[in-house]
């Protein structure tokens, strides 16, 4: 043989081995997070004193009531995958910090362990009795043991999404962390599972549930029903009954602004910049019968939002629709005032061109796809922590708060300088 060629057939042979070492020690790292979880879980049969259903005085005296309702502080998001909940979470956290009041976060991740079912005792420095009034973190919903955290008056709210975009996103995002992606042939596999998602999908693989139904195994239910099953129904009468407010990512800003009303919060509360966003060079375009194909798979995410849907512009009615305008408008004015005073050059860019290590976003496995903010370095003094906290990734706002994310920080080095090197 060629000693050339010979070279070469050695280094894919490294290469395929080096591969081979990496998904088994990412398999190894999840069957860690399982072991983990599974521990919590067992947890939940301990006698835990329910929450006392009072406000504290201090974080009421801050806020300014208006003349016909006073602002909520008691607060219940349940925070969906790939929704745009990571730009919602970041209103809530400035919220809460500006008015000091208690959030029930995490320890040593980011999320409450999820895929497993939440708990209560998986709250960083959980004392039974002790209550909370903001909960925003990524779970897999438990309503009886998230209700024992806040008070009775506590306000729960989420956000859906149309499945046909959530799935896309979530494939490209989620696909390295799920074992039987890796074997779907061709340049388009997001279109080439769809064109046969029986024949790539096992229900019973490493966390599978990206595949089918996120939305669903989301709020606790089983991910794997069909669309026309009676339980589906009956799981969405449950969420009807169990959250006040069901907001549409798809029409965000709408949603923003019924969500100040049902708070009655100022619009000061509600400004954002989009965080967690993917560039578009990364989004896969789909045509009308990939889309139908993608809801038609993810049917009883098809069903919710649905259902939700409708729901949601009852309310816009209800409201008034040249009101929402107006509301939208002045909403879109405020946020371009915060775009010109806090970002420099305007607008996100990708995580290479980050100057400030702090405000770069967590990456998933592949190629660096979301997008992030440079600070103005001449932003007036009065603005100045405002940009800062507006802008800032998740992570980095958790670490802010005081949590000790050695899980996340833990597996995001793994990825980085090992998975990272090795796929390169």
């Amino acid at each position: 043989m060629d000693p050339g060629a010979f070279g070469r057939v050695n280094q894919m042979g490294n290469r395929l081995i080096q591969k081979l070492f990496l998904a088994m020690f990412v398999i190894c790292m999840m069957g860690f997070y399982c072991l983990k979880t599974s521990t919590l879980v067992a947890t939940h049969s301990v006698s835990l004193a329910p929450c006392a259903s009072k406000v504290r005085k201090n974080s009421q005296r801050t806020l300014k009531a208006d003349a016909t309702c006073s602002p909520k502080v008691n607060l219940m998001f349940m925070k969906t995958h790939k929704t745009a909940s990571s730009t919602l979470m970041n209103v809530l956290l400035r919220f809460g910090e500006k008015h000091q009041l208690r959030f029930a976060l995490p320890n040593g991740r980011n999320d409450f362990f999820y895929p497993s079912s939440f708990f209560r005792t998986q709250v960083k420095s959980y004392q039974p009795g002790l209550c909370y009034n903001i909960v925003c973190n990524h779970m897999r919903f438990n309503a009886p043991e998230v209700e024992k955290l806040l008070p009775e008056d506590a306000f729960f709210f989420t956000i859906l999404r149309d499945p046909a975009e959530l799935f896309e996103s979530s494939f490209h995002y989620y696909k390295a962390y799920v074992p039987q992606t890796w074997r779907i042939p061709g340049g388009n596999q997001f279109e080439e599972f769809l064109s046969d998602p029986n024949h790539y999908y096992n229900p019973q693989g490493i966390n599978a549930f990206y595949l089918k139904n996120l939305q669903f195994f989301d709020f606790g239910f089983e991910n794997n029903l069909e669309a026309g099953d009676v339980r589906v129904q009956e799981s969405i009468e449950y969420m009807e009954k169990r959250f006040q407010l069901v907001l549409i990512s798809d029409h965000f800003e709408e949603s923003l602004i019924l969500l100040k009303d049902a708070l009655c919060w100022q619009m000061d509360d509600l400004l954002f910049f989009k965080l967690n966003v993917r560039n578009a060079t990364s989004v896969s375009p789909m045509s009308p019968e990939l889309r139908t194909r993608a809801r038609e798979w993810n049917g009883a995410d098809w069903r919710l939002y649905q259902h939700f849907n409708t729901t949601f512009w009852a309310l816009v009615e209800a409201y008034g629709r040249s009101r929402m305008e107006e509301e939208v408008k002045e909403l879109r004015r405020r946020n371009a005032e915060m775009e010109a005073i806090c970002i420099d050059g305007g607008g996100a860019v990708e995580a290479a061109h980050i100057t400030d290590r702090h405000m770069k976003p967590w990456q998933p496995i592949g190629k660096a796809s979301i997008l992030g903010y440079n600070l103005k370095s001449d932003i007036e003094r009065q603005y100045e922590e405002l940009c800062r906290k507006m802008l800032t990734p998740e992570i980095q706002y958790l670490t802010d708060l005081g949590v000790n994310l050695w899980v996340t920080r833990l597996w995001g080095w793994f990825k980085d300088s090992v998975v990272q090197f090795g796929l390169s």
